[in-house]
């Protein structure tokens, strides 16, 4: 990757910080400590790639890349305020680069754009695929930019958007509602179709992408740590529970479904263990049967005639530093679009605003399960402020 950066002209002069196993929305390590949010110091500024929405936010580069496997590149750009693409798998190049979980295609990681603006976005986007990145990197499918889809798509006067409000595991937070609130606002008074979709469950796809990401129990991930090297709270919950022996597992489960009556939450957990070999290739085949459910809601369900699906890249704004050890398994509305390998972006819209934002009177955690629950334990509305 960076010899097609180089021949195209770039000038790589930085890296920027990330968490050690590269899957946490917190940028923390050893080396180089912790990175903070441009707004606010106090929060996270995402991860994998949070080093690089920092840099971003700041003003300190125009362009980035990061990889992205459950958000990596889309959260850090929601939680910083910059702009960002999913690629699908084969789009933009791989090879050269690290990763912590080499070999895993459960739910592939691919690299991708990060920049400050959208029209950095687009260039950056297309000098890349105008350099032939299949010439470099056998991953890469021949497919050159085109400019017509392009320039057509811009063109069009009017478009049918699908809203996704919710994913059925993680309410949007207020601020989060308000910003998909005035983006749909805004289009419809543009003259644009929005309308509210409900695709093939969220659900499903959190507990199935959640078991391929890990199916090996962790063990990939945290063959480098060294003896006490920090790890990031939220991968240290993940490979807490893959290693507990089978009988503590399915009694922890038993009680959260049945005692706690949390059955997604004790379906989640249960999940998080390593699998053999003829268990991972029946994952692999329950995700190919989502990812057709899905291609026949496009072709003949509700989704027909849609130009694009909006939701919110989060349930909640940047958390503050520590927070994933609740806020693990909140990753839902970005996990959504790896496992069905879709191209997915993030655009800026709002800040919080401690009024407008505030939770009602009448909210109460303890009636969510523990997937939003985490998510919600950290949101206040007036430390976010700005």
């Amino acid at each position: 990757m960076a010899r097609i950066l180089k021949d195209a002209g770039a000038v790589p002069y930085v890296k920027t910080n990330c968490p050690i196993t590269l899957l946490s929305f917190e940028s923390t390590n050893d080396v180089w400590g912790r990175t903070t949010n441009p707004h606010n110091t106090d929060y996270s500024a995402g991860g994998s790639t949070g080093g690089e929405s920092a840099l971003l936010a700041y003003g300190g580069g125009r362009i980035g890349v990061g990889s992205d496997v459950a958000g990596s590149v889309r959260v850090p750009a929601h939680f910083a305020g910059i702009y960002s693409l999913r690629c699908s798998t084969g789009r933009w190049p791989k090879m050269g680069a690290k990763t912590s979980m080499a070999g895993q295609e459960g739910i592939p990681s691919v690299f991708s754009p990060m920049t400050r603006t959208l029209p950095d976005l687009v260039y950056f986007t297309k000098s890349m695929v105008g350099m032939k990145p299949w010439e470099y990197d056998h991953t890469v499918h021949p497919i050159p930019w085109r400019a017509g889809t392009y320039n057509s798509t811009k063109e069009q006067k009017k478009f049918k958007i699908g809203v996704m409000e919710t994913d059925g595991v993680v309410p949007p937070s207020p601020a989060c509602a308000r910003a998909l609130s005035l983006v749909s606002t805004a289009l419809s008074t543009s003259g644009h179709t929005i309308t509210p979709i409900y695709p093939p469950s969220p659900t499903t796809a959190l507990k199935l992408a959640s078991a391929l990401l890990n199916s090996d129990g962790c063990s990939t991930f945290l063959a480098p740590f060294r003896t006490l090297e920090w790890n990031d709270p939220g991968a240290a919950q993940l490979s807490f529970y893959a290693s507990l022996p089978s009988p503590i597992r399915y009694i922890h489960y038993l009680w959260t479904k049945y005692i706690k009556r949390d059955p997604l939450w004790a379906d989640l957990l249960y999940g998080m263990r390593k699998y053999t070999t003829p268990e991972q290739w029946e994952l692999v085949a329950k995700r190919e049967a989502y990812k057709a459910e899905w291609h026949e809601w496009w072709q003949d369900g509700e989704g027909k005639g849609l130009d694009v699906i909006l939701t919110v890249p989060n349930a909640t704004p940047a958390v503050p530093h520590g927070a994933m050890r609740d806020a693990v398994a909140s990753c839902g509305y970005t996990f959504l679009f790896n496992l069905l390998d879709y191209t997915a972006g993030v655009l800026p819209i709002t800040y919080v605003d401690r009024k407008l934002d505030a939770l009602p009177a009448s909210f109460n955690a303890s009636k969510m399960n523990g997937v939003a629950r985490g998510a919600y334990n950290h949101y206040d509305a007036d430390r976010m402020h700005g």
